[in-house]
């Protein structure tokens, strides 16, 4: 019974880190220094000329150095109706755990990293929701508190965003460790696009079952599932693959 369940044990493990170890292997660790790394705009969020109205975007880019290998840091940005000016919400480590503003553009690279763009929300559907995510990055509770692993950290504080305002659907990848993390004495929630329902035990160990991310399974950290709508496999490592 004993064997049976180590060999349980360590297969779980298996299935779990293997997909980080894939890839590791195809992406490397890059070369360089943070300070030199490119934080330039990659053209993806829109001028006032190309969109005069309100404008919500969420980015995601492979967290520096080795940890992009697991994980990935996301931010959101907002634009109001006419206005050329950007606003960029972000947590990070060495700002110890505290809500930035305005750090970089807000579709910089993230110290050479490229970003991917989860969630583009234009016009009117925008513009109704941004009161709505500036109160969520005011509310948000853990600022003051960082830990890359297993949270709170930068996904912790999407995630945040994405169940206090559920209109904007936000989908996490899977890479997105701290996502899933809640305090030891709140295992039950919604899940980070704000529907659905998750257990979590700070976020080593858990199940999220809801419409945008499908299905998913914590285990030490990493997440494993499937998502319906659109069909796509969740892959630790990977975040997603379609």
């Amino acid at each position: 019974m004993v064997r049976k369940t180590v060999l349980g044990f360590l297969a779980l493990v298996v299935v779990f880190v293997a997909p980080v170890g894939v890839h590791g292997l195809q992406r490397g660790v890059p070369e360089g220094h943070w300070s030199s790394a490119s934080r330039d705009s990659i053209g993806l969020a829109p001028t006032v000329a190309e969109e005069a109205g309100a404008v919500i975007q969420v980015y995601a880019a492979p967290t520096y150095g080795w940890r992009g290998i697991f994980a990935v840091h996301p931010w959101i940005a907002v634009r109001r109706a006419g206005s050329s000016d950007w606003d960029r919400y972000e947590v990070v480590g060495w700002g110890g755990g505290r809500v930035t503003r305005d750090r970089m553009a807000p579709d910089a690279r993230w110290y050479g990293a490229e970003p991917r763009l989860l969630l583009d929300l234009r016009g009117a559907d925008a513009a109704v929701l941004i009161d709505e995510v500036e109160a969520a990055v005011a509310s948000y509770p853990y600022t003051g508190a960082y830990r890359t692993f297993p949270g709170p950290n930068s996904n912790t504080f999407l995630a945040h965003i994405g169940r206090s305002v559920p209109d904007l659907g936000l989908d996490m990848p899977a890479n997105a460790i701290g996502k899933n993390w809640l305090p030891w004495d709140e295992p039950v929630s919604t899940a980070p696009s704000g529907g659905g329902v998750m257990l979590s035990v700070a976020g080593l160990g858990g199940l999220l079952v809801a419409p945008e991310e499908g299905v998913e399974l914590t285990f030490l950290g990493l997440s494993l599932g499937v998502d319906f709508d659109p069909l796509d496999v969740r892959l630790p490592g990977f975040g997603g693959v379609r």
